[in-house]
């Protein structure tokens, strides 16, 4: 879920919950091992970058933090990237900075770039209707008459949070029954779950929302979620490792971290790969911050979205609070979206952040563990991010 942090400049007005070197214009022209070997330190000292080190290391004393996993980019040019801790602790395994972490929450983002992308090509609009007969995913998931409401979900509606109900609390329907697949979850939701309040009057964080949008990507597209965002979104970022997570920690991918819970917290008791589009993917944080320079464009770098869908994607939503920062569709923003744009992420056993500024910078963190209040934690992976990037003062963040 996003999590605005009062402490930093991002969030300190919210009390809600609520994110490289240059890649070559395509995916063939560059890896990541070789931006890793090569880093350009965007004008910091030894001195600053060990003090970002040092940084991070109190971050991760202070919350029993096995491992982070930090980058961070200016004007599309990679000047931090940096993993330390145990991505194993029971196998003594060190992270790498192609470690992969579940990045909860952040999967909102690209699931909400994919819709952008499709609207782009004409392939919906966000004025479309999601169930019904002659809406986007038909009677797939039951049949009319419908509880109230349910037929008047937009997929803009779902892009911000406000389709009247299903939000994540207690009730969380992605929480329950992990036994079942997304195509009965999202049956019984809509048939036994009541919407609270017409769609579009009413902000409420909802996982359960984008785990719909999921479906309707692989609707428009024919294809399975994960492989239509590999191949038209990730793959142009040039990225070829991330994909959603698997339950089980003996189901790790290749260079996955373990995760662990605090306070009786399990993070393998999750159905991490039902909650694909909304919470399921997994990543390193270099691969986030490629994400990020790729969405708008950087310097050398084109962009997945047209400045215009870019307005539209980050303004806010106008059922969200009144304040400087606010939910937009995908992404938290300040300043009407012309300020940062980030989105915060929290699960058992994982918490993370990713931010993209006006003034050129792209940053990622992913934690493999998480505390509770798990606000504390989300509001200090925030607060570091900005006490790393403000150790130079010449990159005036």
């Amino acid at each position: 879920m996003p999590n605005p942090t009062p402490q930093s400049p991002i969030s300190r007005s919210l009390t809600r919950r609520t994110l490289i070197h240059n890649l070559a214009l395509t995916a063939a022209a560059a890896t990541v091992p070789k931006v890793l070997a090569q880093p350009q330190y965007g004008g910091s000292n030894g001195q600053q970058r060990g003090e970002m080190g040092r940084i991070a290391g109190a971050f991760r004393q202070q919350f029993s933090v096995p491992a982070t996993s930090i980058a961070i980019s200016r004007n599309g040019q990679f000047v931090y990237d940096q993993s330390i801790g145990m991505a194993d602790r029971q196998h003594l395994v060190q992270a790498q900075q192609d470690s992969l972490f579940r990045i909860a929450s952040l999967s909102i983002p690209i699931t909400s770039v994919t819709i952008f992308s499709l609207i782009e090509q004409g392939k919906l609009k966000l004025t479309d209707k999601v169930f019904g007969p002659s809406a986007i995913l038909g009677i797939k998931y039951g049949n009319p008459p419908y509880k109230q409401y349910v037929a008047d979900i937009t997929v803009d509606h779902l892009l911000t949070h406000t389709c009247g109900g299903w939000p994540a609390d207690s009730t969380d329907p992605m929480m329950h029954n992990d036994g079942w697949d997304q195509t009965k979850l999202i049956s019984e939701t809509i048939v036994n779950v009541p919407l609270t309040s017409p769609p579009g009057t009413n902000w409420a964080f909802s996982n359960f929302g984008y785990c719909i949008l999921g479906r309707v990507i692989e609707q428009v597209t024919g294809q399975p979620y994960q492989t239509y965002v590999q191949a038209s979104i990730l793959a142009p970022c040039g990225i070829s490792t991330m994909q959603i997570a698997k339950n089980k920690e003996s189901q790790r991918a290749p260079k996955e971290v373990v995760y662990v819970g605090q306070y009786s917290e399990d993070p393998y008791k999750l159905n991490i790969t039902r909650m694909d589009s909304d919470a399921g993917w997994i990543a390193s944080s270099t691969q986030l911050v490629q994400f990020l320079n790729h969405v708008a464009g950087a310097p050398n770098i084109p962009a997945l979205l047209k400045p215009a869908t870019i307005q539209l994607m980050t303004t806010p939503a106008p059922a969200y609070p009144p304040g400087d920062a606010r939910y937009a569709r995908g992404w938290m923003v300040r300043n009407n979206g012309t300020g940062p744009w980030w989105h915060s992420g929290s699960l058992p056993g994982t918490t993370t952040i990713m931010l993209r500024t006006s003034t050129g910078f792209c940053w990622a963190a992913l934690a493999n563990t998480r505390t509770q209040p798990s606000n504390q934690i989300d509001a200090a992976i925030d607060q570091m991010m900005w006490n790393i990037v403000r150790t130079v003062p010449s990159w005036n963040a």
